[in-house]
């Protein structure tokens, strides 16, 4: 059997990058959010159950960080900020729908 730990110049598995990326309370549903178009802070609040508004913006940071999404701020008042997936946080949403799917086996047995 193959090993995940695939030896990279960095020593990094791509599998082990992947998962740490998403990891986090909120990082799922905040793709799930996103996934319908682009979002104001606002109504991430309003859309996930429970999310602390500072947990949420670090969050967010990350994931863009991370190259998922992408912010953008407006120049009026108030203030007016919108988060977008980018190109690899789209890719993300087709593995996280075959995720879903494989989950759904676990229910079932």
């Amino acid at each position: 059997m193959k090993s995940l730990r695939l030896e990279t110049e960095n020593k990094t598995c791509p599998l082990e990058k992947a998962v740490n990326t998403i990891s986090g309370k909120w990082k799922i549903p905040i793709i799930w959010q996103i996934n319908e178009g682009k979002k104001r802070p606002s109504e991430f609040l309003r859309g996930i159950e429970n999310v602390d508004r500072r947990v949420l913006n670090q969050h967010l940071n990350e994931m863009i960080t991370d190259g998922l999404l992408t912010k953008k701020s407006f120049n009026e008042l108030p203030p007016r900020v919108e988060y977008r997936l980018t190109d690899l946080g789209h890719k993300l949403v087709h593995v996280l729908w075959k995720l879903n799917d494989w989950g759904k086996l676990l229910i079932k047995k």
